[in-house]
């Protein structure tokens, strides 16, 4: 689709620091199929990240299937001196209690983003993956 594109060119202009894998990337979990939207490795992180692009609002779905994802990626694809999978979930749009409720508990590193909200990039990914806004930007 035409955001997929525009994220994957987008985070390829950002520089050497990205280095993408795949559209619609093939992770085979015990005979089964799945597809991730975009897979990058982040050279300064040293991690996977994976891009899930839903057009629709915000579902706590989401967030148990990216941790399926992470946890197959670190099983399956990460190497040993690689830090942990990083996900980030881009939707139309969210309701902030379904997301905090979704997230609360959570260890991995994984993000929401939406075109009319925006949230605090940790500080260790500033500078090294997109801010909210700029993701919102490549949504339109």
């Amino acid at each position: 689709s035409e955001i997929v594109q525009n994220i994957k060119k987008f985070l390829m202009s950002l520089g050497s620091d990205f280095a993408f894998i795949g559209n619609q990337y093939r992770l085979i979990v015990e005979d089964e199929e799945y597809f991730l939207d975009l897979l990058f490795f982040n050279r300064r992180l040293q991690s996977l990240v994976v891009f899930e692009l839903k057009t629709g609002k915000f579902k706590p779905e989401y967030m148990g299937k990216m941790n399926f994802y992470l946890s197959a990626l670190d099983e399956y694809l990460k190497q040993p001196h690689e830090q942990p999978s990083i996900g980030i979930i881009l939707c139309k749009e969210k309701k902030n209690k379904v997301v905090e409720f979704s997230f609360r508990d959570f260890n991995k590193a994984m993000g929401v983003s939406t075109y009319k909200t925006s949230s605090v990039l940790p500080a260790a990914y500033k500078g090294v993956l997109p801010d909210v806004e700029t993701l919102k930007k490549l949504m339109d």
